[in-house]
C-alpha cells in the first residue's frame, strides 16, 4: 500500500521549494544564453550550451530512473540541490575573476543536467505520495502555475536585467535558490524509502520501466510524440537568443522580456487546465496542442515583427501547460508507485533526449542555411509527427 505523508503538513513545503527553484532556474535560462553570446556570435557554440546541459538525459536518464526507486527521494533532491548550487556558484566566482570560458559554463551546465536527470525524476515522484489521487490535477496546476510565474514571467526579465548588472550575479542568485529550495526540502516528513530488494540488479529495474511504459499504449504513444516534437522545437529554440536578436533586432532586456511570453500564456494555461480535462476530451486537447506546434513555428520563421512574435509565443504557452498538465496527471494516476521512478525516467529521455538532439542540429543548420532554417524545418516536421500521431492519441 502507499505510504501516504499527509498534503497539509508537506505539500506547502514542496511547493515551496519549488517556487524558489523556479526562480533561480528561469534567471539561468535566461541568463545562460546571454553569457555563451558574449564570449561567441558562433551559433553551434551557443547551441551547445544547450546540449551540455541536456547531455545527461540521454546518457544518464535510466540510471537516475532506476536509484530514484531505491533511495529515499527526499533526501536524494536535497543532496542534489546542494551540489547544482555549489556548481553554480563556482560559475559565478569565475565570471567574476575573469576566467570564464566556454568549456567551464558547458561543464557547469552538463552538471546541472545530471542533478536534473535525479531531482526532476524524484520530485515527480513525491507529489503523488502527499497528495491523494483525486487532488493530483489541482496540485499539477498549482505547481505549473507557480513555475509559469516564477520560471517564465518573473525570472526571465530578471534574469536578463542581473546579467546586465553584472554577468556573474544571475548565476549566484540560482545558486542561493537552490540552496534556500534545499533547506525546504530538508524539512519535508521522511518520504518514501527503498523501492527495490538489494539483490535487485540496475539493469532488471531499468528494463522493467522500459517495458511498462511500452506496453501502455497511451503513455507510449505521448512519450515518442513528445519526443520527436521536441527534437525539432529544441532545434529553433537554441538559436532563439540570435533569432531575437538578428532577425527582430531586440536587445538583451527585449530578449528577456520577449521570454515572458512564454509566461503569460502558461500562467492561463495552468489556470485554464483542470476546468478544460473536466469539460473536454484529453484526445481533443493534445490534437490541438499539435496544430498549436505546427502554426508556432510557421509564424516564427515567417515573421519579422516581435509583437506577432509575442502573440503567437502566448499561445505557444498555453498550450504547454494544458499538454504537460493531462501527460503528468496520466502519468501519476496510472504508473504503479513502485516503478514511478523508473517509467518516469524512460518519459523523460525520450523527451530530454529528443531535446538534446534538437539543440545540436538546430545550431548546425541555423549555422549553414540561416537563422530562420530552425524554424521552418521544425514546421514541416511537426506536420508529418501530427499525421503520425493523430489516429493514436484518440486512446487518450
Amino acid at each position: 500500500m502507499r505510504a501516504r505523508i499527509p498534503a497539509r503538513f508537506d505539500f506547502p513545503k514542496l511547493w515551496a521549494a519549488s517556487a524558489v527553484s523556479n526562480i533561480g532556474d528561469g534567471v539561468t535560462m535566461a541568463a545562460g544564453p546571454l553569457l555563451v553570446a558574449h564570449l561567441t556570435q558562433n551559433p553551434v557554440w551557443v547551441a551547445g550550451a544547450v546540449f551540455a546541459q541536456q547531455l545527461p538525459w540521454l546518457l544518464f536518464a535510466l540510471v537516475s530512473g532506476a536509484y530514484v526507486d531505491r533511495v529515499d527521494r527526499r533526501r536524494l533532491v536535497v543532496v542534489v540541490n546542494v551540489v547544482r548550487g555549489l556548481a553554480l556558484a563556482g560559475l559565478a566566482a569565475a565570471i567574476a575573476t575573469g576566467v570564464v570560458t566556454i568549456p567551464i559554463v558547458y561543464a557547469t551546465f552538463f552538471l546541472l543536467g545530471l542533478g536534473e536527470t535525479v531531482a526532476d525524476t524524484a520530485a515527480a515522484a513525491l507529489l503523488p505520495a502527499v497528495v491523494p489521487s483525486d487532488k493530483l490535477p489541482a496540485a499539477n496546476a498549482k505547481l505549473m502555475a507557480t513555475f509559469t510565474i516564477n520560471n517564465q514571467f518573473v525570472a526571465k526579465p530578471l534574469g536578463a536585467w542581473l546579467f546586465a548588472t553584472s554577468t556573474a550575479l544571475p548565476f549566484a542568485f540560482d545558486a542561493a535558490t537552490f540552496l534556500l529550495a534545499a533547506g525546504l526540502l530538508a524539512r519535508l516528513s521522511t518520504g518514501p524509502g527503498k523501492r527495490e530488494p538489494a539483490h535487485t540488479s540496475l539493469g532488471k529495474d531499468i528494463v522493467e520501466g522500459v517495458r511498462w511504459l511500452k506496453n501502455h499504449r497511451v503513455l507510449r504513444t505521448l512519450a515518442i510524440t513528445m519526443c520527436a516534437a521536441n527534437v525539432v522545437f529544441c532545434g529553433a529554440f537554441a538559436v532563439f537568443v540570435l533569432y531575437v536578436r538578428q532577425r527582430l533586432g531586440l536587445d538583451d532586456l527585449g530578449y528577456g522580456l520577449l521570454l515572458t511570453t512564454f509566461a503569460i500564456g502558461g500562467l492561463a494555461g495552468a489556470a485554464a487546465a483542470p476546468g478544460l480535462q473536466r469539460k473536454i476530451p484529453a484526445r481533443m486537447l493534445l490534437r490541438a496542442g499539435l496544430v498549436v506546434e505546427i502554426l508556432t513555428h510557421l509564424t516564427l520563421a515567417a515573421s519579422t515583427r516581435w509583437p506577432i512574435v509575442a502573440g503567437v509565443l502566448v499561445v505557444f504557452g498555453v498550450h504547454t501547460m494544458v499538454w504537460g498538465g493531462i501527460v503528468l496527471t496520466i502519468r501519476q494516476r496510472t504508473v504503479p508507485e513502485g516503478l514511478f521512478g523508473r517509467v518516469t525516467s524512460v518519459h523523460l529521455l525520450l523527451d530530454f533526449g529528443g531535446a538534446a538532439i534538437g539543440s545540436l542540429l538546430g545550431g548546425l543548420f541555423a549555422k549553414s542555411l540561416g537563422i530562420t532554417a530552425p524554424y521552418w524545418i521544425a514546421a514541416g516536421v511537426m506536420v508529418l509527427i501530427s499525421v503520425a500521431a493523430w489516429r493514436p492519441l484518440r486512446a487518450a
